[in-house]
């Protein structure tokens, strides 16, 4: 068979997944990115540096921890974390059902002055500023504080949530009466662009809690993609990172592993460089962004994490194995972001919210955070359970077939 003969069957993807792997497997550079990375490698793994968190004036970790998937009982790995100089602790009233603050705030006893804890609660656009302060009274005595340093509007996907007035007559009041240092606005999927412009447009926010990963970044995809039908579909994310930062504007990535699928990359792996870390690097070279949480698992994962801490540039080899996470997995990872289905369901099932759920129960391998976050969307796919027409089908235009994923999504989450 002739080569062209050949390239035309396999197609351009499966080309393109190929080469990068192979390129991986053969190509991947010693981890020496600069001398100063050198010396990281061989230190204690600790935070290596602070960042101003823009008007907040609060200096954080550059690797801070994030506890979605942290459970009752799991104080150690808090303390750890705060062994090695994290000192910023972001949680939610949803998280664990509550445990994640309970053992944050257990953790942190008698330690309030030397951290910053940040908190949300899911406000919908009809919401009043009573039933906010409640949600946010339950969060301090979660928390064994009697404030928390930023507060945000979680998982927002409709400007109309930011558009609620009693949302800013809230965070006045509990600004005034000292419970919340600075308000703040989390997005991960659905209209995450739009409701990114019109908090920044209006001056709504203090922080912005970002879904960011090299795999929503043009910069990326522009230094392989050409001849390829492999995209990034994000355009505007950096434009919008970039308008908070000159209105100093506090950013923080999360989702930063583009699914996190660790075990995948753990054999193209040499010389102590590993995928997290090289996607953590590729987040923290961006000048508009302040810092990135991460769901700290273990002890394990804390030391390969803060392994990336100080790093402002990529180290050789980084790019290798993030082309190679991209061409592995990035057939099958929804971009929630992206939203190009948004509109495609005649019933209105916020398409992009439930894959980013599906996520947490098939890539984390965390069903518990998958239900907890399902839970926030209502009614989530179930019109998808007896939808006549799949009018959804073909709706991704990175190929996900969306029209057999929502149901089961539904099924296995509720």
């Amino acid at each position: 068979m002739k080569k062209s003969d050949e390239s035309e069957k396999l197609g351009r993807r499966e080309l393109f997944r190929r080469g990068a792997l192979a390129g991986v497997a053969a190509g991947l550079l010693p981890f020496t990115g600069n001398a100063a990375g050198t010396a990281r490698a061989a230190t204690r793994a600790e935070v290596k540096r602070y960042v101003t968190l823009g008007r907040t004036g609060l200096e954080i970790s550059d690797i801070s921890f994030g506890s979605s998937r942290l459970d009752a009982g799991e104080e150690h790995l808090v303390l750890d974390a705060l062994d090695r100089g994290i000192n910023y602790f972001d949680t939610a009233e949803s998280y664990r059902g509550g445990d994640s603050e309970i053992t944050i705030g257990n953790a942190l006893r008698g330690k309030r002055d030397k951290v910053f804890i940040a908190s949300k609660t899911h406000t919908s656009s009809s919401e009043g500023r009573a039933s906010m302060m409640r949600s946010l009274e339950a969060s301090l005595q979660r928390l064994q504080t009697d404030y928390v340093d930023v507060y945000f509007t979680h998982a927002v996907n409709d400007v109309g949530r930011l558009q609620n007035p009693e949302w800013h007559a809230f965070v006045e009041q509990a600004k005034k009466q000292g419970k919340i240092r600075f308000s703040g606005m989390s997005g991960h999927a659905g209209r995450l662009i739009q409701c990114l412009d019109y908090a920044l447009d209006r001056d709504m926010m203090d922080v912005l809690l970002v879904s960011y990963n090299f795999g929503m970044d043009p910069k990326f995809y522009e230094r392989f993609t050409r001849g390829f039908d492999f995209i990034a579909r994000q355009p505007d994310l950096p434009r919008v990172l970039q308008k908070a930062k000159t209105r100093n504007v506090g950013v923080i990535a999360m989702k930063t592993l583009m699914g996190a699928r660790l075990n995948d990359m753990r054999s193209f792996e040499k010389d102590g460089a590993t995928y997290a870390q090289a996607a953590f690097r590729w987040v923290l070279s961006n000048p508009d962004v302040h810092a990135l949480i991460i769901s700290m698992t273990g002890v394990g994962v804390i030391k390969e994490y803060l392994g990336a801490s100080g790093w402002t540039t990529a180290a050789r080899g980084d790019f290798e194995l993030l082309k190679g996470y991209a061409a592995m997995n990035g057939a099958s990872y929804c971009r929630h972001a992206c939203n190009d289905c948004e509109g495609a369901c005649p019933y209105g099932v916020p398409i992009a919210d439930v894959l980013r759920t599906r996520m947490y129960a098939r890539d984390y391998q965390d069903e518990k955070l998958a239900r907890s976050e399902y839970a926030l969307l209502g009614q989530g796919a179930e019109a998808c359970l007896t939808c006549p027409t799949q009018a959804c089908a073909g709706s991704c235009t990175h190929g996900l077939p969306v029209e057999k994923l929502l149901a089961p999504t539904h099924r296995m989450l509720s």
